[in-house]
């Protein structure tokens, strides 16, 4: 299993973007799939997780009403769209994927996702 994101970059405040992560090697069949965000010098945060299987969709408090996941089954890929970017949401943004457990831990540092893909950055400035 290989996650992969993309969609990185640089963006002024206010701006928008969208983070996609394609699922490779698996089947989209049930499992949590996450993105989390990590800014220099901080603790890695879970931002939003979707279960594959029926769409259910969680965020974190601190992003809720900008921060939007999406899944394209056919694809694969789950995004992450992003409104009203400010300062503070700049980072690594990484996908994990849980395929063992029930995604919980995705608000205390993702211990129970074991894939993990490359990060891409994101700058807000």
């Amino acid at each position: 299993v290989q996650l992969v994101e993309s969609g990185g970059g640089s963006v002024q405040p206010g701006g928008s973007q969208r983070l996609s992560c394609a699922v490779t090697g698996y089947t989209f069949l049930s499992y949590y799939l996450a993105w989390f965000r990590q800014a220099p010098g901080k603790e890695r945060e879970g931002v939003g997780i979707v279960y594959s299987g029926e769409g259910y969709t969680a965020y974190a408090d601190s992003v809720k009403g900008r921060y939007t996941l999406s899944r394209e089954k056919d694809k694969n890929t789950v995004y992450l769209q992003i409104n009203n970017l400010k300062p503070e949401d700049s980072g690594t943004y990484y996908c994990a994927a849980d395929l063992h457990s029930d995604g919980a831990t995705w608000t205390d540092g993702g211990s129970d996702f074991g894939v993990w893909g490359q990060g891409t950055q994101v700058t807000v400035s």
